[in-house]
């Protein structure tokens, strides 16, 4: 008799343990990025991870070898197959992800795209790093001022489909058609596709077809270390100014060495973390990605679901910052 009930408190203790762990598993994330091997995109995985953690969720990072929009849409279809629970992405091409993300949500997979933004038929909420008009329009001031509002300035940007840069491009024109910049004249837009021969290359084009060329702006972290580089080895630091959006970690011999005298970006370690957070968040059912929806991201603090410029929804992060020679090295080894 004794046995039998020892038994039956085994078994039945056994099946708290195994529930209990099933529920302590939560959700699962997966994470698709541009591409691997992408400073900035590993950061955004690194603090997805750490939302996760916090969450109790799993996160799967994952991006194709190069920046396609084809190598994306096969890890999404892989992500379905696995049942996964939310997807956060940060897109190749506004439109071309749609039809897989919208039979992703009609999977009940919550889908969050995040940096780079996809269209609002293929999302539920876009995390936002920050208000594309202000970066747009940031870069061309800072440009401005190093080459004193007067000469040839060119973009060096990452893929031609990418709906961040090409919103952020937008509005660079936009205020650029202010007549203070009227002795300011933008020749070209070349794309180095965020690979960092391709964008060297590039920038070393700049040189030779544009020998009046003042600046250069390069709103890519993989392009403006590329374009920094090779201003330094054509020999044209102080010659050619440039600014644009890079990590502090690649930037900080650059800054110094004057290849680039100032440069913007927010934390992708954030980025990733509220975007992970955020498909958390709707996976429980604390939100639904509707306007004026808020909540609590950890440490990140407290949002607000805002509309967005493209009719969906947005989480915006927080306004960029600036870089340069007095605080570099204050931030070089964080990210």
């Amino acid at each position: 008799m004794k046995k039998n009930v020892s038994l039956l408190v085994f078994l039945l203790l056994g099946i708290f343990v195994l529930t209990g762990s099933v529920f302590a598993k939560g959700f699962t994330i997966g994470m698709v990025v541009k591409n691997l091997g992408n400073p900035f995109m590993d950061a955004c995985g690194k603090g997805g991870q750490e939302a996760c953690e916090l969450l109790g969720n799993t996160l799967i990072f994952q991006g194709p070898a190069t920046p396609t929009v084809e190598g994306q849409i096969e890890i999404i279809e892989n992500l379905i197959a696995q049942k996964v629970d939310a997807i956060c992405v940060t897109a190749n091409d506004f439109d071309a992800l749609v039809p897989v993300l919208k039979k992703a949500m009609a999977n009940n997979i919550k889908v969050v795209s995040f940096d780079s933004a996809v269209n609002p038929e293929g999302r539920i909420v876009h995390v936002n790093q920050a208000d594309a008009e202000q970066i747009g329009k940031l870069q061309v001031q800072a440009i401005a001022e190093m080459i004193g509002y007067e000469g040839e300035i060119a973009i060096l940007s990452a893929g031609a489909t990418m709906t961040n840069q090409n919103t952020w491009i937008a509005y660079m024109k936009e205020e650029l058609k202010d007549p203070k910049y009227a002795k300011m004249n933008l020749v070209t837009i070349v794309y180095g596709d965020d690979l960092r021969d391709k964008s060297y290359n590039e920038a070393m084009g700049l040189f030779k077809s544009y020998p009046n060329l003042k600046g250069i702006i390069s709103p890519t972290t993989v392009g403006v270390s590329a374009a920094a580089k090779a201003i330094t080895d054509a020999g044209l630091v102080g010659k050619i100014k440039l600014t644009g959006l890079g990590l502090p970690s690649e930037m900080a011999e650059w800054i110094h060495n004057g290849a680039c005298e100032a440069m913007f970006l927010w934390n992708p370690i954030d980025l990733g973390y509220l975007a992970a957070y955020v498909a958390g968040l709707l996976c429980d059912g604390t939100i639904t990605g509707k306007e004026g929806e808020q909540f609590s991201a950890g440490r990140m603090g407290d949002y607000t679901i805002t509309k967005a410029g493209d009719g969906g929804t947005e989480v915006l992060l927080g306004p960029p910052f600036r870089f340069d020679r007095s605080n570099i090295d204050e931030w070089k080894n964080v990210y």
